[in-house]
């Protein structure tokens, strides 16, 4: 669901970023003032073998952008030391950092987003390592690194199909098909009809296989994304929906397109934005972990993963003028209410929550690794050839 960011002239770009050392804005003003809170005292409410757990799974959150702030430098801010501790805390080994970017630019857009992103992973070498290849994973686990996985939420930048090579080269390595709206490739889950993918998005789905980048169809359409499905040779991925079996979104899958999706090794991320988790309320993190027991008893729990599609701290800590801009961009389909996150999954230690949460729902602790992290683990060592 991540917005695209709020788009600034290059004049403004390059202020923003020639100022970045006086201005260090975090998202939440007040916890950049505050020291960081030493772990233990921050992880002591979770038992001995919730913490072994996420200590020992290799955690993977298949939609995570870095920080949720719709300005377009925000790649230019420095990382207080509040944030890069609560980094260190949230037990997430992997970070798929993905943005929706759209619009005629989008090309152009798309290279500066990279070169944004990835200018912050190396100013912060020590914390974060940018990611290529699936043994990549493997080696920022044993290192104390995190791993951050490039991605975008569409494909318009993808201009002709040689521009898929282009963006592989430059680091990407997910890209989603469509947005929500219908583009040259296909439909989005909210456009009014959905035709399907068209002959072009056939042409970059076959790129990208050949490439090695993950095709994602977590906000297309019914049709485009079974199109996508079966017409590639091999396993995609939805990084972030939930169950429409459950919820009757248009943006969430429909269990053919979760049986198919299993059938030829994908995975489907689970993610912990209210309005795909429930209708109505109490939306809780029992709701959530509803629709990670629904694809495990339709496909196996070899096929289910997460994608929170939020950060650290969720959407509901966002300022609020770029909160009610988010919720103003989207279709009404999308039925925002008060609050978008979860309670439990709305804080740097929403992986331990989780983790708990699964404990008591009953699931086995390789089951809980699985899920954790070792499904898109397997995927990804499937498609990043």
């Amino acid at each position: 669901m991540t917005p695209a960011p709020v788009r600034l002239s290059r004049r403004r770009l390059l202020q923003a970023s020639a100022a970045v050392a006086a201005l260090a804005l975090p998202l939440h003003a007040a916890a950049a003032a505050a020291p960081p809170r030493p772990t233990h005292e921050q992880l002591k409410g979770y038992s001995p073998r919730v913490r072994a757990i996420v200590e020992r799974a290799l955690v993977i959150d298949m939609l995570a952008p870095l920080r949720l702030d719709m300005r377009e430098d925000v790649y230019a801010q420095e990382l207080d030391p509040r944030r890069i501790a609560d980094f260190r805390l949230s037990g997430i080994d992997v970070f798929h950092n993905s943005w929706g970017l759209t619009g005629a630019d989008a090309r152009e857009r798309v290279a500066e987003y990279l070169a944004g992103w990835h200018g912050l992973l190396a100013r912060n070498s020590d914390l974060f390592v940018l990611v290529g290849r699936a043994a990549d994973l493997d080696r920022a686990k044993r290192e104390g690194k995190i791993a951050v996985i490039s991605g975008v939420q569409n494909a318009e930048h993808f201009r002709k199909v040689e521009d898929v090579r282009f963006f592989h080269g430059l680091g990407l390595r997910c890209a989603q098909l469509t947005y929500n709206s219908q583009t040259t490739i296909g439909s989005g889950s909210t456009e009014r009809e959905d035709g399907g993918l068209s002959d072009y998005g056939v042409a970059i789905v076959a790129e990208m296989e050949k490439v090695g980048m993950l095709v994602d169809v977590s906000h297309c359409g019914d049709r485009t994304t079974l199109d996508a499905i079966e017409l590639a040779r091999g396993p995609i991925a939805i990084t972030h929906s939930n169950c429409r079996a459950l919820n009757d979104h248009p943006r969430l899958k429909s269990d053919e397109a979760i049986r198919k999706l299993a059938a030829k090794g994908g995975v489907m991320g689970i993610t912990g934005v209210r309005m795909f988790v429930g209708a109505k309320e109490p939306t809780t993190l029992d709701s959530m972990i509803d629709h990670i027991d629904h694809v495990a008893r339709l496909v196996g729990i070899e096929h289910v993963g997460i994608g929170s599609d939020a950060d650290l701290y969720g959407y509901d800590a966002m300022p609020a003028d770029q909160l009610k801009a988010l919720k103003a961009s989207y279709k009404a389909s999308y039925g925002f209410r008060e609050r978008i996150d979860i309670e439990g999954f709305d804080r740097p230690t929403k992986i331990y929550e989780l983790t708990q949460a699964l404990l008591r729902r009953g699931y086995g602790e390789s089951d809980i690794e699985a899920v954790l992290g070792g499904n898109f683990r397997r995927l990804l060592g499937q498609v990043w050839r």
